[in-house]
């Protein structure tokens, strides 16, 4: 873990825990080493480092390339292990950039939205969390996030931040999937799926069942 990087989950932990009172639920769900693609719900900029933090290992994730135009931030990003993504087509670059990552047996952070949620509400996954989960044979890690988009509210006490992590889907499961583009189409959406009920079980450890649509 570089210094850099040991700086900012240090300040990301004690930030979430002490300020906002951030809690973690099943954390058991997280293989104890070996590569894995966590795959988050995104409702906020804060989200990288929040899940970073809920963890005990380095994490890498991808973010938009536009956040490295600044020289400065972009070298900062690069040391917090973020790697620049386009998402206004497919990226060659990125996708290589992920599989390095997994091949190394570390975790890979990826939001298979592609974008934050204004709404909070999830949205549907863009295909290539599939066809880098299925081209990989990475077991894959549902993660749900809530509050990060009202951070306020979480340090009044009116909101909850909290991180679920969702059971694993192994490499036989995703292995049934077919390694082509409807493959990856229907692995992406069982995905999101699987956000989706850790999303559910959040709610019914806090007592929020009522909410849900």
């Amino acid at each position: 873990m570089s210094f850099l990087y040991w700086i900012g989950w240090s300040l990301s932990f004690a930030i979430s825990r002490l300020v906002f009172r951030m809690k973690v639920y099943r954390r058991n769900n997280i293989p104890p080493e070996g590569s894995y693609i966590l795959a988050c719900n995104h409702i906020s900029l804060a989200d990288p480092p929040l899940v970073g933090s809920s963890l005990y290992r380095r994490i890498h994730y991808m973010a938009k390339e536009e956040l490295f135009r600044n020289r400065l931030f972009g070298w900062l990003m690069a040391n917090l292990n973020a790697h620049p993504l386009k998402r206004d087509k497919i990226d060659r670059t990125a996708y290589k950039t992920a599989y390095d990552v997994l091949e190394r047996r570390e975790p890979l952070l990826i939001f298979p939205e592609g974008t934050r949620s204004i709404s909070g509400e999830l949205r549907s996954a863009r295909p290539g969390i599939g066809m880098i989960a299925r081209s990989s044979l990475t077991p894959v890690i549902p993660v749900y996030i809530n509050g990060s988009n009202r951070l306020a509210a979480c340090f009044f006490g009116r909101e909850k931040l909290a991180i679920i992590f969702g059971q694993p889907m192994d490499k036989e499961e995703i292995s049934s999937y077919t390694d082509d583009k409807i493959g990856y189409r229907k692995l992406a959406d069982e995905i999101m799926g699987r956000i989706g009920k850790a999303r559910k079980e959040f709610y019914k450890i806090t007592g929020k069942a009522n909410t849900l649509n």
